[in-house]
Parts: C-alpha cells; sequence; structure tokens
C-alpha cells in the first residue's frame, strides 16, 4: 500500500466514499447497504476490514460492483437481502441506491391505486404505522394551525 495508491474518493455503486474510512464503514454510505452486509462484502471477497476505502484497486472496486448487483451469486445468504420474495415477481433481492426509492414509490402508488388502508393513509397525509394523531401530525393545508379555543 503505497500512498501514491491512495484515493480521497472512491465511486462505488454511484456514490462517493470517503477515502479515508474503515471499509467496511465506508461500505455503509451506499444506500441499502448496512453494516452486517458490509461486513459479509468484505468476508466474501477477501478484503481485510480494517484497510482504509482509499487503497482499493480497480479490480476490487469492480468486484464490490458485481457483488453488489448479483449478491445471490456469492452465496450471500436471502436472509441478509432486503428485498425478499418481491411482491411483483417473488424473488430475492437486494436493492441499492435509487432503486430503493423507485420501488418504495411504486409500492405507494400501488397502495393508493387499490385503495388500501396504508394507501389512504399516504394520500391523505396522515400516519401510516398507527401513531396518535390528536396532538401531532397538524399540518397547514390552508387552515390555521393550533388548537381552537371555545369563543367565551
Amino acid at each position: 500500500m503505497n500512498k501514491k495508491d491512495f484515493k480521497a474518493i472512491v465511486r462505488i455503486a454511484n456514490t462517493d466514499i470517503d477515502g479515508n474510512k474503515r471499509l467496511d464503514y465506508a461500505l455503509t454510505k451506499i444506500k441499502g447497504v448496512s453494516y452486517s452486509f458490509a461486513s459479509a462484502i468484505c468476508n466474501v471477497l477477501n478484503l481485510d476490514k480494517n484497510m482504509k476505502a482509499g487503497y482499493l484497486t480497480e479490480n476490487d472496486v469492480e468486484k464490490i460492483n458485481d457483488l453488489l448487483k448479483n449478491p445471490r451469486k456469492y452465496n450471500i445468504p436471502s436472509w441478509m437481502l432486503n428485498l425478499r420474495k418481491e411482491l411483483f415477481t417473488g424473488e430475492d433481492k437486494h436493492l441499492i441506491g435509487h432503486d430503493i426509492n423507485i420501488y418504495v414509490n411504486q409500492l405507494i402508488r400501488l397502495w393508493s391505486r387499490i385503495k388500501t388502508y396504508k394507501g389512504i393513509r399516504h394520500m391523505k397525509g396522515l400516519p401510516v404505522r398507527g401513531q396518535r394523531t390528536k396532538a401531532h401530525f397538524r399540518k397547514n393545508r390552508g387552515r390555521p394551525l393550533g388548537v381552537m379555543r371555545n369563543k367565551r
């Protein structure tokens, strides 16, 4: 590891990663990669977790990108993937980056179209997961905010 080989910023999966951080923590900056998944990447590809991310070679970066696109090819267990039994195809996938946003927006549109409880709550801008709404989630939709006092 020469000082010449060090890169301050490494581009992996369309994400700029700080080269001064340890590899396992640096990989968590990619949306959709948790610490356990980053550790699995290092273990499967025989990379040193304590190595600075800036010392990765181009070959290592290509291997990491390939693993992020096809984790099942590298025998990553299905319980470690972030999308198991996907709604439309029924297969196990691992989404990273902007694909997560696209998938979630697609699900919300589907729920709204078929008028599920979650879809209706999303359409109205209300909390979806059962939170109380008496004191919170007061949004100004053309009406005054706050508590209305009785006229005396």
